[in-house]
């Protein structure tokens, strides 16, 4: 029998105008993490589609082996049945159903078509306890977090006797604590023979865990390097992916600080729908012109409720406080008045939030200046096109055409397409909140390169990360939230990861 549980030989896809995959080779071995890396477009993802069924057979080239064995699944279901499960980036979980309902949901435990729940109960109950998670089945999956949430999509995955597990930026959206918990169960999955298929761009959790690395660069396969040795570090990994060294992961900035823009005095929001909650508790801060100033802490800290509430109060209520632009009072009530009064606001959920996925690059581009471009309650097409296009030259957007479809881009370019329909905007107040989520070093690279630039225009840029080595590299100077309070404030010079910490785990104020 073959050593190798999976070899994929010379797969090609493409879609109209963009060869997605061109002769890529995988091969996995019985029982070992093999994560695939890859800049943003790489075709990654796509190859993993192929692999499930998600792109069916005959709408590749190439072959599939399992165990031995050519493949042709026709749907996900097919590959699924032989032990191949895929957990995609976005989780597939239905909020208002409850923690066993989601691990069954399209498995039932079913006689003669009805549920037989005491064996659904008892299954899940044992599936919870395989990966950790200690919440009642009858629980409902929409008020458990985004870590425990990824725990679940695994429990569903084992109840479809897995063999083969793919997890596609499974760490994207969880803070360190989940994130560690969930590779010390990828490396229990391993002890028990199941083999693994990580994409990540976390780099350091791709060599704390994996025993082999393919790299793939432009649809090809560039190389797979052997992780147990010890000689393959970050920067090697990074090497390959992006074809050159990438010696500085932060580009050089020489802060030009101005005046202050924004001051929030005594900030204070309740929860939507418990309103007795604080969520935001009189929060203070002020960004200057030219600054980039940080937002660091853990999830649930109040970082995203904070700058949703600031932009036209998209979330909270009874929100008091006061905010000021250049030393005078204003009022963001609305999303409207926010971009009125020189705001913006890149969500960290790009594709709920962001983007409208099924439109093309352009009129992504132009939504939040559709007045700019009407001429007599009529928008200007060749306008538009022209500022599309611009923007598409500035931010280095990776496209055959601004006719694509937004959907169709990979996730850093969805990224910059964002970007470009505030900067389009014209705005004075950016906040960017986790604006490189999913992002290979490379695309994270020029991002940071337009958010110096942004400032260099003398723009006040709020950026919340959950990465500390980001907020590090980039930010002038860095707040720190936890438990919806501002615990610390330190400066670029003063800060490191463990002052940070330090502050994010502090119940007080500060």
């Amino acid at each position: 029998m073959s050593e190798y549980i999976l070899e994929m030989r010379n797969i090609t896809k493409a879609f109209p105008g963009v060869k997605a995959l061109d002769n890529v080779n995988l091969k996995v071995r019985e029982g070992e993490i093999h994560s695939l890396c890859g800049e943003n477009g790489a075709g990654k993802s796509t190859l993993m589609k192929v692999l499930s069924g998600v792109y069916p057979h005959g709408t590749y080239e190439g072959d599939i082996l399992f165990q031995g064995t050519v493949c042709e699944f026709k749907d996900i279901k097919q590959s699924e049945e032989l032990g191949i499960v895929i957990i995609h980036q976005e989780l597939a979980l239905i909020p208002y159903l409850s923690i066993a309902e989601n691990i069954y949901l399209g498995n039932e435990r079913a006689e003669k078509g009805i549920m037989n729940w005491n064996e659904t109960m008892t299954g899940a109950r044992e599936l919870l306890d395989m990966v950790g998670l200690s919440e009642n089945p009858n629980t409902q999956v929409g008020s458990i977090g985004v870590g425990k949430q990824q725990l679940v999509e695994i429990a569903k995955a084992l109840s479809k006797k897995v063999k083969l597990l793919i997890l596609d930026e499974p760490t994207a959206a969880l803070n360190e604590d989940d994130s560690e918990n969930l590779l010390e169960l990828m490396l229990e999955f391993k002890r028990q023979g199941i083999s693994c298929i990580l994409i990540s761009h976390k780099l350091n959790e791709v060599s704390k865990v994996s025993d082999s690395v393919t790299i793939l660069r432009d649809g090809q396969t560039i190389e797979t390097l052997n992780m147990k040795g010890g000689e393959v570090d970050e920067d090697r990994i990074i090497r390959g992916m992006v074809g050159r060294d990438l010696t500085n992961r932060y580009p050089e900035r020489t802060p030009k600080i101005g005046e202050i823009i924004l001051e929030i005095k005594d900030w204070t929001v309740y929860h939507e729908l418990q309103p007795g909650r604080k969520v935001i508790d009189n929060v203070s801060l002020n960004i200057r012109r030219g600054e980039v100033v940080g937002i660091a802490g853990l999830m649930g800290s109040g970082r995203t409720e904070l700058a949703m509430s600031i932009f036209g109060r998209a979330y909270g209520r009874n929100i008091t406080g006061t905010l000021q632009k250049d030393g005078k009072d204003i009022r963001n009530h609305s999303i409207t008045e926010a971009i009125e009064n020189g705001f913006a606001y890149v969500t960290e959920d790009r594709k709920e939030y962001g983007l409208i996925l099924m439109d093309d690059i352009k009129r992504n581009i132009s939504l939040t200046g559709l007045p700019k471009l009407a001429r007599n309650m009529v928008i200007d097409d060749r306008e538009e096109i022209l500022v599309a296009e611009d923007m598409r030259k500035k931010l280095k957007i990776k496209t055959p055409n601004i006719l694509q479809k937004t959907g169709n881009l990979s996730g850093g370019n969805q990224q910059k397409v964002v970007l470009s329909k505030w900067i389009y905007s014209e705005p004075d107040i950016l906040i960017l909140d986790e604006p490189t989520r999913g992002i290979d070093v490379g695309a994270k690279y020029e991002i940071y390169a337009i958010i110096n630039q942004l400032a260099n225009e003398g723009k006040g840029v709020l950026v919340i990360s959950s990465e500390l080595p980001e907020i590090l590299g980039i930010c002038d100077r860095i707040y720190v939230m936890s438990a919806g309070r501002m615990t610390g404030e330190v400066s670029r010079e003063q800060a490191s990861q463990e002052t940070l910490m330090r502050y994010m785990t502090k119940n007080g104020g500060a």
